[in-house]
């Protein structure tokens, strides 16, 4: 795994500043610190910092062609790059080395724009082609692999795996988007295109990006997408068949490295399917890692435990006090913008004991999203039939009713929180989804930001995320349409994000084979009653596995890696809250109505009210503004009117 960074010049041939561009390259020398590289030409700049995990003697980068005209960085792994350097060599292309880089370039000659359709894996890179005189930019198709990009205003474009490497360019401007701060507090985190500052975007998964020499129009194109195309009907039995044969394949093609290898295990369906398929490919046991925490209440480790055993897996375990608070500014500083996943915490700490142990891990990560695993999409089922049943008028005028009057009562009984139900039956399928996974509902949001703020947003709301992509899903069955907003919003913009970032922090690579996309293609056509079946989420992943693993693995309740942040807020962080929320950090950006920041604080701290999610979003964006940006205070201006920020860059 490795990060990259480049500079190109839209305008002219104008030369590229070594110094600057060697300072991008080494922000990110956490992601590549094995070896590190630059190219430079007239208006052309690449960088490079290498993690080797193939080909550790040959495949630095920038890597080249055979005459030197076509020059690559990259970051990720193609793991097919075996059979596509077979079928390129037999077509005339020679091979230096036995790296996966060298495949990008002579796919490029041979197929073009289209080279990236061969791939099968995870990929972010940036191509130069001189005798085209055109620059090629490519993300893998779900979105494992970063990357972001600005055009500046003197005519220079530029990239990078993570924002802190654009963030070392002085000319790009630090202003705050409003439209992302608006995403950021409704879902915790911010959806592609956009990131926190206005001028910078990030590359969308399963797109390109064409620059030419001399022109400033910036292509893109959708490559890719799931498509939820049905499969024709036939018995179960061969589909849980198929399924365990396809899972099979997919991990053993993630398993290709010439460093030690491991998996993630939680000791959840997903990772323990992982690992069970791991020790089925491979003679040797497999290294696995397992967080535990010292309170009972969030600790499934012994779960793991059991996995472990099951397989005879060399298993390592430390135990992390759930008072793990230790890190907030340093994910500031990790993530580079505004991203309130708690479980960033957990999730630093496994990777960080990964590291000792192997180079390479596989996680389980997209196994809710493909098989329909969350909770919520047992709720969000269950509120479609209530709105299937009733007329829209009488449902949104009911419901919408008892919405606003059904008071809030985070401190009743599970049973008696209605309220935001309601709220959700009141809406179609798509704002209802929107409401129920929004980390601050939109009557919070209105009340948190200042009049001038909510006047810059020019009635912006973030839910026009899940609107567009729905616009453009390939099905319309309800079930289907949330698991695709979910492939397209959470999965990149928050699992995907924390792991990479978490996982890159420490130099570990960490593969993801649930998602490789053949396997999403085939899983997306298999009928929605198998996904979610008489309310058991994942009902044919769990069926498949049955001879795999123990039913209490497969049928116990979900955990995830929570942590305890209601208690943190009223107990050990109550003054840091107090100091960071109330001081003069968020009152100066004039983004905040302090006086119902003020409000949430004291309801949460009291136990009226449970504002956790809120106040950790809050905590997260003040620590962003004080480690991240030189001056917090100079980067959103309401009286400015600031223009909404259009969704992309690029025509």
């Amino acid at each position: 795994m490795c990060g990259i960074v480049g500079i190109f010049t839209l305008r002219g041939s104008r030369d590229i500043d070594r110094q600057l561009l060697d300072r991008m390259n080494e922000t990110q020398y956490h992601r590549g610190p094995d070896d590190g590289g630059l190219h430079i030409e007239p208006g052309v700049g690449l960088g490079h910092r290498r993690l080797s995990i193939v080909d550790r003697t040959t495949g630095q980068q920038p890597l080249f062609n055979e005459d030197g005209s076509v020059i690559v960085v990259y970051n990720g792994m193609i793991y097919n790059y075996r059979e596509l350097m077979t079928e390129l060599t037999a077509l005339g292309h020679t091979f230096r080395t036995r790296c996966d880089t060298e495949v990008i370039v002579h796919a490029w000659e041979q197929w073009g724009e289209t080279c990236v359709e061969r791939f099968r894996g995870m990929f972010a890179f940036g191509l130069w082609d001189r005798n085209r005189q055109t620059f090629f930019l490519a993300r893998d198709r779900l979105g494992i692999k970063p990357l972001f990009y600005a055009s500046l205003p003197d005519g220079r474009f530029v990239f990078g795996s993570e924002l802190k490497s654009l963030l070392a360019v002085p000319a790009l401007s630090r202003e705050l988007d409003p439209c992302a701060v608006e995403d950021y507090f409704a879902y915790g985190y911010i959806p592609e295109p956009r990131t926190i500052f206005k001028v910078v975007r990030k590359l969308d998964p399963g797109h390109t990006i064409v620059l030419q020499a001399g022109n400033s129009f910036v292509r893109q194109r959708k490559y890719w997408d799931v498509p939820f195309k049905p499969e024709a009907p036939r018995p179960q039995a061969e589909i849980e068949e198929e399924l365990l044969e396809r899972l099979r394949e997919t991990v053993g093609i993630h398993l290709v490295s010439d460093v030690p290898l491991g998996g993630f295990l939680s000791g959840g369906v997903d990772s323990s399917a992982v690992v069970a398929m791991m020790a089925g490919l491979t003679d040797t046991p497999v290294n696995t890692c397992s967080i535990a925490f010292n309170d009972p209440a969030y600790d499934e480790s012994k779960y793991a435990a059991q996995v472990a055993a099951r397989f005879n897996t060399r298993h390592y375990t430390e135990t992390v006090d759930k008072d793990d608070y230790g890190l907030i500014d340093i994910l500031a500083n990790l993530y580079d913008e505004p991203y309130a996943d708690s479980s960033a915490i957990p999730t630093y700490r496994v990777c960080q004991l990964a590291k000792k142990r192997v180079t390479v891990a596989l996680s389980g990560d997209g196994g809710d999203e493909n098989f329909a695993g969350y909770r919520r999409y047992k709720y969000a089922m269950a509120e479609q039939r209530v709105r299937s049943a009733m007329p829209d008028g009488l449902r949104g005028t009911l419901f919408g009713f008892l919405g606003r009057h059904y008071p809030k009562a985070d401190w009743a009984p599970r049973v008696l929180r209605a309220k935001t139900t309601f709220e959700a039956l009141a809406r179609d399928t798509v704002d209802g989804y929107f409401h129920g996974v929004s980390i601050m509902p939109d009557r919070v949001r209105n009340l948190l930001f200042s009049s001038g703020f909510r006047k810059d947003l020019q009635g912006y709301e973030a839910i026009e995320v899940m609107r567009g992509h729905a616009a453009r899903s390939p099905t319309d069955d309800p079930l289907s349409m949330i698991q695709y907003l979910d492939l397209k919003t959470y999965l990149p913009g928050d699992i995907l994000t924390k792991v990479d970032r978490a996982s890159m922090a420490h130099a570990l690579e960490v593969r993801v084979p649930l998602i490789d996309h053949r396997f999403v293609e085939w899983v997306s056509g298999l009928p929605p009653s198998l996904k979610l079946h008489g309310g058991e989420g994942k009902y044919i992943l769990k069926k498949s596995l049955a001879s795999t693993l123990t039913s209490d693995i497969l049928y116990r309740d979900k955990m995830g890696f929570s942590i305890p942040l209601a208690s943190w807020f009223r107990g050990p962080l109550r003054q840091s809250v107090n100091d960071a929320l109330l001081g003069p950090l968020l009152r100066d950006t004039e983004i905040f109505n302090m006086d119902f920041v003020q409000e949430m604080v004291t309801q949460h701290q009291s136990g009226r009210r449970d504002y956790s999610a809120a106040l950790w979003a809050l905590l997260m964006f003040a620590s962003f503004l004080r480690n991240v940006l030189e001056e917090p205070a100079q980067v959103y201006a309401p009286s400015l009117k600031l223009a909404r920020s259009p969704d992309r860059l690029i025509a």
